[in-house]
């Protein structure tokens, strides 16, 4: 325990002494108008904020106005009248106190070299996306150090952790993680996020290359989550990938320079037992979809609907791992399913044969 204690950053050895309150925020900003970005605008709401979220499509946010709805996105949910959608960027964060980045990983760059003019510099910009980008293989806070300002990136941290857009905006109890290197960032995002009145609360980390390869990695695991169940195969089969695939998505991390915190937390654990466990992820409907004989061609041909993430991830993490030099076996085959035409038995049948070996090896620590 002394050890324990010790290993951890000053900043953060004592936050459960932290008085994190949640703070009140007058205007906020939404970049994606998509399932989460609407659910996270709803959170803001609830605080009393004004929020503008920001879509790419003038005729989308002209509907979404009108109809009181996101139809095309998350249909069912009424928008409350203190959100309204934009399709510019500088009026959608004019006065904004927190802008929330819930942009595909994919689109991320194009979106910060077209409009890193008209962000504020100063305001909190709290990424959301969960993914690695294919051309780069770069996590999303890698993206916009790729893009942004030094001052811009004083202000950016990570959100991450199991939110499904549908629970939290019923205001189902929901807890997820803000990750920076910067604890007074932290705590101060923390208070902007958290919000009583949609039961959503907020934890902090500073391990944020962690919590983004898990954000990542879940998804390319949740595909898999969902072969298994379009196979048929029930909770012994799911309890093993879930923990296997823990232990190449740590690897991973370690490799990348997080610090592994975040594998225990919310975005790690959380997050994959979430996203692996539910067909309301996209990502595990793609896995039952194939698991049922849809080929990846058919299911990645639809158009206009909400982006699984793991679909392009897989790939992402194919190269990043052989460049890395880690073993991810369950992430190579979702990539050899969706980009090679494996066959999902065949996959299976492969990740079984494997040689045996040690079970957990990445909590190893210098002192072990």
């Amino acid at each position: 325990k002394t050890q324990q204690q010790h290993h951890l950053p000053p900043s953060f050895s004592t936050h459960r002494n932290m008085s994190v309150m949640e703070t009140p925020v007058k205007k906020a900003a939404v970049f994606g108008g998509g399932a989460f970005g609407t659910a996270a605008a709803m959170v803001l709401a609830k605080k009393g904020a004004q929020v503008a979220v920001w879509d790419l499509g003038e005729e989308q946010a002209k509907k979404v106005n009108a109809d009181r709805e996101n139809k095309a996105f998350f249909p069912g949910y009424p928008i409350p009248d203190n959100i309204t959608w934009h399709h510019e960027v500088a009026p959608a964060v004019e006065g904004a106190e927190i802008i929330l980045v819930v942009i595909p990983s994919q689109f991320l760059r194009g979106f910060f070299k077209n409009n890193s003019a008209v962000i504020p510099v100063g305001v909190p910009l709290v990424l959301c996306a969960k993914g690695i980008e294919v051309s780069t293989m770069m996590t999303p806070y890698e993206i916009c150090e790729d893009i942004l300002s030094k001052d811009h990136m004083k202000n950016v941290c990570v959100l991450s952790g199991p939110s499904f857009a549908k629970e939290v905006a019923e205001g189902q109890p929901t807890n997820v993680v803000v990750a920076s290197h910067d604890p007074e960032l932290v705590k101060k995002v923390q208070g902007q996020m958290c919000c009583m009145a949609a039961h959503f609360r907020t934890y902090s980390s500073d391990d944020v290359m962690g919590c983004e390869i898990a954000g990542a990695v879940k998804n390319v695991l949740a595909v898999a989550s969902g072969c298994s169940s379009g196979l048929g195969f029930g909770n012994n089969t799911r309890a093993a990938l879930i923990c296997r695939g823990l232990s190449e998505m740590a690897r991973l991390a370690n490799a990348m320079g997080s610090n592994a915190r975040a594998m225990a937390g919310l975005a790690g654990c959380g997050d994959l037992l979430l996203t692996c466990s539910s067909d309301l992820s996209r990502n595990f409907s793609v896995g039952q979809r194939l698991a049922k004989g849809e080929t990846p061609e058919s299911v990645l041909s639809q158009k206009g609907g909400p982006v699984a993430e793991g679909v392009a991830t897989a790939k992402s993490i194919h190269f990043l791992a052989l460049k890395k030099g880690v073993d991810m076996p369950i992430c190579e085959m979702v990539y050899q399913v969706i980009y090679e035409n494996k066959p999902v038995m065949e996959a299976l049948a492969e990740l079984q044969a494997r040689p045996m070996t040690v079970d957990v090896e990445f909590m190893k620590t210098e002192d072990a």
